[in-house]
């Protein structure tokens, strides 16, 4: 894996954030958003993943579009970035877009290191996932949860339980007396990945 880091080197707060080169392409218009709406200080580690589908999901299974399976690499990545998080005196929000986003929850299913989760519209709809948090125990403070308003309106099966999925998600965490909060945007999976992860990003900042 890779590392980049951007903003305050000194930051009492870091933000860990799973990306791909799509996302580093956009990474500096996410910072910008970030503090345009937040005015908290912070520091971004990108952690760039080698193998999306594979790093970054938590179980093997099956894909769900085109012929790349899930190959259950979370366990590895989270203990590659968990060094990074080793600082007692500084507080450390994960979060991420996509399956990065997924891997962000669940990471904080396995560690109470990270304050807070900001999960933009997170793979929710990943096989088994919705049961797995309703029958563990989320180790964080605060979640952010959106989704894009097409999002559960794909021809794809799978992918269109996203809505149902993470809707029965924000239910539960809430009913857990977990702060957690459920954003709808405008347009498909594919719109605004970055505007959307800083906006997940300012709500744990502003909460802090």
């Amino acid at each position: 894996m890779e590392i980049d880091e951007y903003r305050n080197p000194a930051s009492d707060i870091v933000l860990i954030q799973p990306v791909d080169d799509h996302d580093l392409a956009l990474i500096e218009n996410e910072i910008a958003a970030i503090a345009d709406n937040s005015d908290k200080d912070f520091r971004l580690i990108a952690v760039k993943v080698d193998d999306w589908n594979t790093d970054l999901s938590p179980w093997q299974a099956p894909a769900v579009f085109g012929k790349d399976d899930f190959g259950g690499g979370a366990k590895d990545a989270l203990a590659s970035i968990l060094p990074l998080c080793e600082d007692m005196n500084k507080t450390y929000l994960i979060g991420g877009y996509s399956l990065a986003g997924l891997f962000a929850l669940w990471a904080a299913y396995q560690t109470d290191v990270f304050k807070g989760v900001a999960a933009a519209s997170p793979s929710v709809w990943f096989p088994d996932f919705e049961n797995y948090v309703i029958q563990n125990r989320i180790q964080t403070d605060s979640v952010y949860l959106s989704l894009g308003d097409k999002e559960e309106k794909t021809r794809n099966p799978v992918m269109a339980q996203a809505g149902n999925a993470i809707r029965s998600i924000h239910h539960h965490l809430s009913n857990s007396n977990i702060e957690c909060t459920l954003e709808w945007n405008q347009g498909n999976h594919f719109k605004d990945a970055d505007i959307r992860t800083a906006k997940a990003f300012a709500w744990l900042l502003n909460r802090l």
